[in-house]
């Protein structure tokens, strides 16, 4: 299969662009760099730099494929409370260039990278029917491009799969590919690199939430698995009752902040040094997966199963790479 990966020389992009070689596709990689990194795509692929929000030429990279996995956006949390409109801008009128783009190409099998923020404060399992009410600008954003593509698809412009996956975590399993942004907001990499002293103390922000030790939980799912259920999801697309189907991706377990600093302990066999802050603006005490329609639909089971299997693999990338890809160059 000819694929297009939008955000490809980013985090989870890479990850599934390297699952897509192995299984054989040819895949062009699509990024403007602004978060990823050339050192991440690898050889065998066609790269295209460029803005999702380019019409002409998103048009003319996506001609002659056959879907389009979309992972191109911003994603932090605290950046969205911040600066708003860039989430706007970028996760949903660029992603409309996109589908116009698509469109013009011919291509309607579209995966797109969603997220569980789109569900706001937890009310009972987090399913797939769980009520959206996003409490932050990027879940309304993703939020609202999932309802831009189930539009499309009820006129039969395209058959999509909104996988919302909860934290993704950790590095390749074989060494080649891990975690690398310029402002890092990630709880594992901030930990691992607090404890080898790369950074000052982390910051736990809230120990007074209704959870078991009071920090947050969320249910971390290894990046290589997250690669893998993207490409079970080219497959699924077409043979789904529903031509926008959303999907949770997740363990189905949840793991609190100071799990999470015991694991990075335990691994590293360094003290991560650490102190307790306020809460930040947007930040649901508990993210936990339900994950039943993943196993139904694209027959996907997480191969990583514990917390200190995630953490050991982004331990091994960030010694091997103590600068991430800079040191690659």
């Amino acid at each position: 299969m000819r694929v297009a990966v939008t955000g490809g020389a980013g985090y989870i992009g890479s990850h599934a662009v390297a699952e897509l070689l192995t299984l054989g596709h040819q895949v062009t990689v699509i990024d403007d760099l602004s978060a990823g990194h050339a050192e991440a795509v690898p050889a065998a692929t066609r790269f295209v730099r460029a803005d999702i929000g380019d019409l002409v030429a998103m048009t003319t990279a996506l001609d002659h494929h056959d879907a389009i996995i979309h992972f191109a956006g911003l994603l932090s949390v605290g950046g969205s409370m911040k600066d708003p409109r860039s989430y706007f801008q970028t996760n949903f009128i660029k992603g409309l260039v996109l589908l116009d783009a698509a469109k013009a190409a011919g291509v309607s099998r579209f995966i797109f990278s969603s997220t569980c923020a789109t569900y706001g404060v937890p009310r009972g399992p987090l399913n797939e029917d769980h009520p959206k009410e996003p409490v932050n600008p990027y879940g309304v954003s993703k939020r609202a491009f999932e309802q831009v593509l189930e539009a499309y698809a009820r006129i039969g412009q395209v058959r999509a799969i909104a996988l919302r996956y909860f934290n993704a975590a950790g590095a390749r399993r074989d060494g080649s590919l891990g975690e690398d942004h310029t402002h890092e907001e990630h709880l594992i990499p901030l930990a691992i690199d607090a404890a080898a002293g790369r950074r000052g103390p982390l910051t736990i922000y809230g120990d007074d939430y209704e959870t078991p030790d009071g920090t947050c939980l969320r249910d971390y799912i290894h990046v290589d698995d997250l690669a893998r259920a993207h490409v079970l999801a080219l497959d699924a697309v077409e043979r789904t009752e529903a031509p926008f189907t959303p999907i949770n991706l997740g363990t189905g377990r949840g793991t609190s902040v100071r799990e999470v600093i015991q694991s990075v302990e335990r691994v590293t066999g360094t003290k991560v040094p650490h102190s307790v802050g306020p809460r930040r603006p947007g930040d649901p005490p508990a993210l936990v997966a339900a994950p039943q329609r993943s196993l139904a639909i694209l027959g996907f089971e997480p191969q990583v199963a514990s917390i200190d299997e995630i953490v050991e693999t982004a331990w091994k990338w960030r010694k091997a790479h103590p600068q991430g890809y800079s040191s690659e160059r």
